[in-house]
């Protein structure tokens, strides 16, 4: 990424992750199917589907690889007029690919050219559980997290203040999961 960037030092991204110190997790998700109750009066069957698995939100660390098998459930959201409106596009799984998020703060270490992507896990399937494995690339947490000098210019100015991991996981854990965070660090 950061050669695409023509950022001088290219490790700058990924020697945050590589560090001894990250605070990089790793989670297994599971989503039961949906069962389908035989004494519920509704018989349409999409009453049954389209059930929130894990609400609407961005991750907030620098990157997000995913797994998942072949369950579908995986939504981005379209991005217009910054996110306030849009529709939720379905991600098919793939049997060999892994899913790529780009997380707050990769968004604020670019200073808004990569942008940190809205998502959410539905449950879908009425006989069959989905599951995922999530990679959370994170730097360590006294990490001083502001653009590379190359991403600064005078016509794309500084859009977040330098703050370091620590400072964002903490504001992150003070909201709620779908709230946006990133307006908390906007450059004055």
């Amino acid at each position: 990424m950061a050669e695409g960037l023509r950022v001088q030092d290219s490790s700058v991204f990924s020697k945050m992750i590589k560090d001894v110190d990250n605070d990089s997790i790793f989670r297994l998700n599971h989503y039961p199917p949906i069962l389908c109750n035989n004494n519920n009066n509704n018989k349409d069957p999409s009453f049954h589907a389209n059930k929130v698995g894990f609400g609407e939100h961005t991750d907030p660390q620098i990157l997000t690889i995913l797994k998942s098998n072949d369950v579908g459930g995986l939504q981005v959201k379209s991005q217009v007029d910054d996110g306030d409106h849009g529709v939720w596009v379905p991600v098919p799984p793939h049997p060999t690919a892994f899913c790529v998020n780009v997380g707050d703060i990769l968004q604020a270490m670019t200073n808004g050219r990569f942008m940190s992507v809205r998502h959410r896990a539905m449950v879908t399937n009425t006989s069959k559980s989905r599951m995922s494995m999530a990679y959370f690339g994170a730097p360590p947490l006294d990490t001083c997290l502001t653009p590379p000098i190359e991403l600064v210019t005078p016509r794309k100015p500084l859009l977040y203040r330098p703050f370091t991991w620590d400072e964002y996981k903490k504001a992150s854990h003070s909201l709620r999961l779908g709230d946006s965070r990133l307006h908390l660090f906007k450059a004055t």
